[in-house]
Parts: C-alpha cells; structure tokens; sequence
C-alpha cells in the first residue's frame, strides 16, 4: 500500500486537505497528516477546525512514498519557512520519491529548489517568474514533470487527488473512486 504524509500548518486551504486526505484514503492509500506545531489541532483558512493523526516530529524519520502539500494561506508561508518541510522535500527528491503540491504550496518546492528546470503549475500569483526564472509556469490545472506533481488550487483538488490515486494505485482504483464520487 503506498503511503503519503501530508503536513499541515494553521491556516492551510481546508477544501484542498480534506479533499486530499479523503480521496486518498477511499483509494486505500495510507496517509498520514502531520501537525508543524506541537499540538495535533489545527485552524484552517477559513476557520475550519481538523485534527492531524501525529506531530511531524513524530514521522520525521518515516518513509514515505509521497510528500503531499496543500495550499491556503498562511498556511504555505509556515510550511516554507519550516527547515523540517525543506529537509523532508529534499530526502524525497534524493530517494526518487514523490513530491506534490497544489494551490501556493508549489512555492515551498521552488523555494527546496526541486522546481528549477521543471515544468509546474500553481495557484496565479504564487510562482512569480520573475522570483523563479529557472521554472516553466504554466496554468495547466495540473502538472507532472517526473515525480513532481502540482496543481492550481481548490477547484482542482478532486481531480489532483484522482490522478495521485491513479499514479499511487493504478487506473482501476481510480476509476473506482472516482465512480462513487458521482461527479457527472
């Protein structure tokens, strides 16, 4: 089973996680979310209370197959300004391993570095070209360059969450998910 550890700092984008965290397990994936601070409750954007499974300092040393980002503000800035996100990305990068990112999230690997000379997507306004000039930004809802994966923001969630499940498990999982969800 593949597994995917979602860290979450207050303030983060709630549609984005939940829809994440949600989809994601419905497909068997195992994911874990992970509190920056030393509490397991967090407030999201827009008020919106979650409690994350454990403290990233209780994960650091794990493996996981995946390192997935939500977006939401000020959520994104803590992630970045965060050494453990930073180190995390970079374990990921040097073992192979997946990196995703959707809504201002994006920011935090182009700040890692994981972005230069990769084709990525984000939320308008979060990849500023001029900050990042060694990034293709593009406004494509959802962007894979390698095992790097972003996407736009919350009105991509679902569809960024399918193709992670889809990447993750395989089309039939996917297709599975996706036909409960009863989205036409």
């Amino acid at each position: 089973m593949a597994s995917v550890l979602i860290p979450l700092a207050d303030g983060f984008e709630e549609l984005e996680a939940v829809t994440l965290i949600d989809l994601l397990r419905r497909a068997g994936i195992s994911v874990t979310t992970a509190n920056l601070n030393q509490q397991h409750s967090l407030t999201a954007s827009r008020q919106v209370k979650l409690v994350a499974d454990s403290l990233l300092d209780e994960v650091l040393e794990q493996d996981f197959d995946m390192l997935l980002m939500p977006g939401g503000q000020p959520g994104t800035n803590k992630l970045d300004a965060d050494e453990r996100i930073h180190a995390l990305i970079n374990r990921q990068q040097q073992a192979d391993k997946y990196l995703a990112a959707i809504c201002a999230a994006p920011m935090v690997l182009a700040s890692s570095g994981v972005l230069d000379g990769k084709r990525a997507t984000s939320y308008p306004g979060a990849l500023d070209p001029q900050k990042w000039p060694d990034i293709d930004i593009c406004d494509d809802p959802i962007v894979i360059d390698g095992k790097i994966l972003t996407s736009r923001g919350p009105g991509t969630a679902m569809d960024f969450a399918l193709t992670i499940i889809e990447l993750l498990s395989d089309k039939s999982t996917r297709d599975q998910v996706e036909t409960s969800l009863v989205r036409a």
